[in-house]
């Protein structure tokens, strides 16, 4: 996948998205003046399947929005993010994904990442919560999670293709 950002973004955005990138194994490009179009292109240069979008209010990551590389839109979500100046110490060849929020099972086609019911070490947990419809955490080879954790304060569209 290749993350990218709204036009201007703030350094935490950037910094979000190049987090983000890491911990899943996806490319990250700082979008510049790129249209959507240009962007699209841009991941089948990189041999990327899906794009993904982030934008912000008042300099911080709200809303991402995931694309197929046909440009349909397959899941937005409205977020809130933890952020630490901590390197993520997670291996995305390993990464899984583990979720109890069946809305968000679309993210291991999204990422390309196996769903599984249970692991022990290098996933990614999506957990209910009970102040937002779900809480993104990382969890690194030792089975500890990182301070990197997503809120998904709403789930605004999820395509059922």
């Amino acid at each position: 996948m290749l993350i990218s950002t709204s036009r201007k973004p703030s350094q935490k955005t950037r910094k979000f998205c190049k987090n983000l990138a890491r911990a899943t194994g996806s490319s990250s490009v700082n979008r510049g003046k790129m249209n959507m179009r240009e962007l699209l292109l841009k991941a089948l240069e990189l041999d990327e399947y899906n794009l993904a979008i982030v934008n912000e209010i008042k300099g911080n990551p709200s809303r991402i929005s995931f694309y197929s590389n046909k440009g349909e839109i397959l899941l937005t979500i409205l977020v809130g993010v933890t952020l630490d100046n901590e390197k993520l110490n997670i291996a995305p060849s390993k990464l899984k994904i583990v979720s109890e929020v069946d809305k968000l099972n679309v993210l291991s086609e999204i990422f390309d990442l196996d769903l599984v019911d249970k692991a022990d070490d290098n996933y990614i947990l999506i957990s209910k919560s009970e102040d937002s419809e779900a809480r993104i955490h990382f969890i690194n080879k030792f089975g500890d999670k990182l301070h990197f954790q997503i809120n998904v304060k709403k789930i605004l569209e999820v395509s059922n293709d």
